[in-house]
Order: C-alpha cells, then structure tokens, then sequence
C-alpha cells in the first residue's frame, strides 16, 4: 500500500443565497489552485453543492488537466449527532441545541454519507505509487476527516472551524498513525481575504 496525501479545503466565500461563490470566494479559489499547483495531485473531489463545484472548477483551471470528481460523500452534511452522554457535561446543552434544527432525514443521511467519506478519501492508497488527492468540501467534512485522523471521539468534530479556501493535510501511511501535517493554512490569501467563514468570536 502506498503513502495517500490527503489535501481538504473549504470552498471559497459564497453569495448570500449560496448559489455560486461571491467575487472574494472566486480570488480565494483561483489563489489556492495556484497554491496547490506544484503538488502532483491526481484528482479532486468536491461536494454537489454550487459554492463547492464552482470553487473545484476554478482550482481545477490551475491545474490544467487534472480531473474532477462530484461527490455526495464530500457535501454538506453532519456527519455524527451525539447523545447526551457522549458530550461534556459544560457544553452539552450548547452543542445539542445547534444541532436541534436538523431533520430526521438529515439525521439518517448524514452519518451514512461521513462513512462513505471515511471509506473513501481516507487511508493508505492501494498500489505502490504516492497518491495526492484534493477534496473541496464543507466545514463540517473537514472538522470529521481531522477528528477521525486524530483518533478523538465522534462527537468532536463539533468545534473544528474552517475558513473559505483554507486548506488542511492529512498523510497516511501503512503501519504508522495518520499525520496531520497542517490545519486551516491561509498562506496563500492576502490578508483582505482570511478568516472568511470563521466565526468572528474565535478570530482572538
């Protein structure tokens, strides 16, 4: 089996109603391709979602050739809803009640789809050749994939924040633990363009 770099990135700043990314989100994305163009990525994933195709599309121009994949496993959904004791005792009534909107279905849904991501995106690679992988994806995605890297229980991907066009990496390797190289790195983005998507009270 051989060495999977595994590369996750938010999409870029969408518009209000969410139907494409706003004029900041598209400089975010076409900025992280250029970023990301010197790695020998073989594919990208991405979510089916408008702020998530458009952004795999730009990145995707950068890359000149590389192919895209659309995928229901790295779309926007929660991917663990924990019980009561699952959680600390200090935060749980915060955490229980932001995830009281969600429906029964995406309560069904959500945790078939992160198994379906784990299966997918996660691991060594098969085959003898490094494998480097991009998937564009949503918060909630990037905060399971770091959380199931991490070993840490399920629940707490609640409390991983990402920002627009961030991006992490993740290396696994056969017979060492999964290694996370890199978290929420902004490099790429000129100052005006960071921290989009974060919430502002854990900006410090």
């Amino acid at each position: 089996m051989a060495t999977r770099y595994l590369y996750i990135a938010r999409h870029g700043e969408a518009l209000p109603d969410e139907s494409g990314l706003s004029e900041n989100g598209r400089r975010q994305a076409v900025l992280l391709g250029k970023r990301i163009q010197g790695l020998p990525i073989s594919v990208v994933h991405h979510g089916p979602l408008p702020r998530a195709a458009e952004t795999a599309r730009l990145i995707g121009e950068e890359l000149r050739g590389v192919p895209l994949h659309v995928s229901q496993a790295a779309g926007d959904y929660v991917p663990h809803f924990p019980v009561r004791e699952e959680l600390p005792p200090d935060s749980a009534d915060y955490l229980l009640g932001f995830l009281d909107g969600f429906s029964p279905e995406e309560r069904r849904q959500g945790p078939v789809l992160a198994r379906e991501a784990i299966e997918r995106f996660t691991g060594p690679a098969d085959g003898g050749d490094v494998r480097h992988e991009l998937v564009v994806t949503h918060n909630f995605l990037i905060g399971w994939l770091v959380r199931a890297a991490q070993d840490a229980p399920r629940w707490r991907w609640l409390g991983l924040n990402h920002c627009n066009a961030a991006l992490t990496a993740i290396r696994y390797t056969h017979g060492r633990p999964s290694s996370v190289l890199f978290y929420n790195d902004m490099a790429h983005l000129p100052p005006e363009l960071r921290w989009t998507g974060f919430p502002p009270e854990l900006r410090g």
